[in-house]
């Protein structure tokens, strides 16, 4: 008889996008994305974090504060990381995972980059501007927007070799 409690392809698939999150290091906010195809094969992941040569040692963390002393200029979003990751593969008629609903740029290069559907979890920026915003531009480029309500609260990684 198989397993019984194994978790599903949307839980799969934002447990990857959480488990990319925990790369990175923004103190405050950490968020990952996870790209798959029609098949349910994953295309690329990523994660929010700096550009490639541009050090996290030495650029801002801060929230507030003068604009260029924040990490709002310099921060790549984790679904624009993982549009990017993706390296020229196709991702027309792919759904994102993200835990954060995208912001109004990365929704722009949703759309552009042929991504049909993103699967979140949270809204809680839902009343900004730039939330507003990007389902606005979501909804009229026909990209579907679906709250994943999950059936399991945690999914527990082991890398205690005997266990496995």
């Amino acid at each position: 008889m198989k397993r019984q409690n194994y978790i599903n392809w949307n839980e799969y698939f934002m447990g990857v996008a959480l488990l990319a999150s925990k790369r990175s290091k923004d103190p405050s906010t950490q968020v990952g994305a996870c790209i798959v195809d029609t098949e349910n094969k994953i295309l690329s992941t990523g994660y929010n974090g700096f550009p490639y040569g541009c050090s996290d040692d030495e650029f801002p963390w801060e929230r507030s504060g003068d604009f260029g002393d924040t990490k709002y200029p310099f921060v790549v979003h984790a679904e624009l990381n993982a549009i990017l990751n993706a390296t020229g593969k196709n991702l027309i008629g792919s759904k994102i995972y993200v835990a954060l609903f995208p912001c109004n740029e990365c929704a722009k290069a949703i759309i552009q980059s042929g991504i049909k559907e993103v699967v979140y979890l949270s809204d809680k920026y839902a009343d900004t501007d730039g939330t507003l915003a990007s389902k606005r531009m979501l909804r009229a480029a026909g990209v579907k927007l679906t709250q994943m309500e999950p059936s399991v609260d945690a999914i527990t990684l082991n890398f205690r070799k005997e266990d496995i």
